[in-house]
């Protein structure tokens, strides 16, 4: 049962919450609610926004669960050009006044406004997206093990490569980005030492564009194809649709990030390039938080998802990865091995 702070909110609540939004983000709130005029999830999204047939789509597909499940009113809210931590913090606040509960940035780049807002609406259940480092009793920190799917992503790109030169494009320099690079060059390696690994970082912030331009992952992932790579790997959100667009005009294959990036509509032209995506369950993660605040027993503390708990993985959606008996056997003997500890999976 929901908290009852949370289900007595003024009715004025709709109109205060439009104006406080203009000024942090634009918003696709749904401005239904259930019977009890309750509120429940609300998300802040990372830079590239929804429709990134990535990292933010996965977080909109959880919200969207929780909404039809639970039947209250949510928010999704996206970032502005150029924002600060302060931004970002009066984003969650605003949502948190108005009584949305869990409040969720997506993205570790929320973590400095997730502790302020949690410290200022401790009876509100906060979560972030890929950050470890906000410790609070009313945070739950929904992290990946990325380099866990990144390495079965480097088998699958070691058994097929034909030219035994392989690409990784990451969208920013950071820790984060260096988990995939390194379960990917990994994975590669341990399948076949004589495949050589290509890796570029698109930015060495976000501010300027890693994650967020397909025109610098199209020019890197070119990049990397006129130096004989077949198979390209993107981790770097929308970016990444420049990495696919590059893949399929040169008739080469491309792995997509975070989401199945074959069953996303925008990438449907390029679909027969993209040979499987590495995926983490963002849209889970997202649903479970909510889930366990709607059961009145929130999650807090780290809550990590890996191969384990099935929530990263590859996908199986297209029907010549799926179909490739050789190459399965190697990825589901590679994930036993990971799952048993056989095979320790590097993060740097």
């Amino acid at each position: 049962m929901r908290r009852i702070s949370r289900i007595t909110v003024a009715g004025a609540a709709t109109a205060s919450l439009a104006l406080a939004l203009s000024a942090c983000g634009g918003t696709s709130t749904d401005s239904s609610s259930d019977s009890k005029g309750d509120k429940g999830l609300a998300i802040a999204y990372d830079v590239g926004g929804k429709g990134d047939q990535s990292f933010n789509d996965a977080a909109y597909a959880g919200l969207e669960e929780a909404k039809k499940e639970f039947g209250y009113q949510t928010a999704d809210l996206e970032p502005t050009e150029g924002e600060t931590d302060t931004d970002k913090q009066q984003r969650l606040e605003s949502l948190a006044k108005q009584g949305y509960d869990p409040v969720i940035g997506i993205g570790y780049a929320y973590a400095p406004a997730v502790k302020e807002a949690a410290a200022k609406f401790p009876d509100t259940t906060f979560g972030i997206v890929d950050d470890s480092t906000v410790e609070a009793k009313n945070v739950a920190d929904l992290v990946f093990s990325e380099e866990e799917a990144s390495y079965l992503a480097g088998v699958a790109a070691a058994k097929s490569t034909k030219t035994d030169v392989v690409g990784f494009v990451g969208g920013v320099d950071i820790p984060l980005i260096h988990k995939f690079q390194a379960g990917f060059a990994q994975g590669v390696k341990d399948t076949d030492s004589k495949v050589k690994v290509i890796s570029q970082y698109l930015t060495q912030t976000a501010e300027e564009g890693g994650f967020s331009s397909p025109d610098k992952g199209k020019t890197a992932a070119e990049g990397q194809i006129e130096k004989k790579a077949d198979v390209v790997y993107a981790a770097a959100g929308l970016s990444g649709q420049g990495v696919i667009e590059a893949a399929a005009a040169n008739k080469i294959w491309a792995i997509g990030v975070d989401s199945d990036q074959y069953q996303q509509e925008a990438l449907a032209k390029y679909k027969d390039s993209i040979l499987t995506s590495a995926m983490k369950d963002v849209a889970k993660a997202v649903y479970n938080l909510a889930k366990s605040v709607e059961d009145g027993k929130p999650e807090t503390g780290i809550v990590r998802g890996d191969l384990k708990t099935g929530e990263v993985g590859l996908s199986n959606s297209n029907p010549k990865f799926a179909d490739d008996t050789e190459l399965q056997d190697a990825i589901k003997t590679a994930k036993e091995k990971i799952i048993s500890g056989e095979i320790k999976v590097k993060s740097s």
